[in-house]
């Protein structure tokens, strides 16, 4: 069920009927101006390079057996067997996990509130031990993978700076799904609150920040 939006801001979600453009190489980065967005990005030592190697070679053959354009189901059925398995991954607390940290886990949070409400508008977020999730609309025709690559850039060098090291944080590359509709939206905030909980994490290990109109939603 739809919510008044008058209580709510204004947000898109996917229209078909609009054009989508893809970036990226090595996964598919669909965009639609205006729209909001399910990110999720991790630290660049945060799963084993085979397994990693062992999940792009099932996806490459999954891909050439599914060509696209997707249906909404073949889409949601590449998640469930890709970037779902990715997070449950992640959730058991694989490789580096300097986000557990309070002083690295502030530097990325203060990275999210900078534009906020100026350059995009953040629904909410979860900062894990070794990744993020972020439930976000682009304001304007910003550029995600511009703004995602920005987060990175600064959050890598204030950590490096703060532990007096060198070398990748973040993996290079994100995922992202657009939002479909309001049920999807809901499900993506739950999912960010859930989190924590599901991957076990006491209080400290994690930061979560909702925005007072998805507290609502929730509530």
């Amino acid at each position: 069920m739809e919510p008044d939006p008058s209580a709510y801001p204004a947000l898109r979600f996917f229209d078909p009927l609009t054009q989508t453009r893809k970036a990226g190489e090595t996964l598919p980065h669909w965009q639609q101006d205006h729209v909001s967005y399910f990110i999720t990005f991790r630290l660049a030592g945060s799963l084993p390079a085979t397994m990693l190697r062992e999940r792009k070679l099932e996806r490459e053959s999954w891909l050439v057996a599914h060509p696209e354009p997707w249906s909404t189901e073949t889409e949601m059925k590449y998640h469930r067997l890709f970037s779902h398995r990715i997070d449950q991954w992640l959730d058991q607390g694989a490789g580096d996990c300097l986000l557990a940290d309070e002083g690295n886990a502030k530097i990325v949070s203060s990275a999210f509130a900078h534009f906020d409400r100026e350059r995009y508008l953040i629904h909410s977020w979860v900062i894990m031990p070794n990744h993020v999730h972020l439930l976000v609309s682009m304001e304007k025709s910003s550029d995600l993978g511009g703004m995602i690559g920005s987060w990175k850039r600064f959050t890598a060098t204030k950590i490096n700076k703060t532990a007096g090291s060198q070398g990748p944080v973040w993996q290079r590359n994100y995922f992202d799904r657009i939002i479909r509709d309001w049920d999807h939206f809901m499900n993506v905030a739950r999912y960010i609150r859930r989190n924590p909980a599901k991957a076990k994490l006491p209080e400290g290990r994690f930061r979560l920040y909702e925005a007072a109109w998805v507290e609502k939603l929730l509530s």
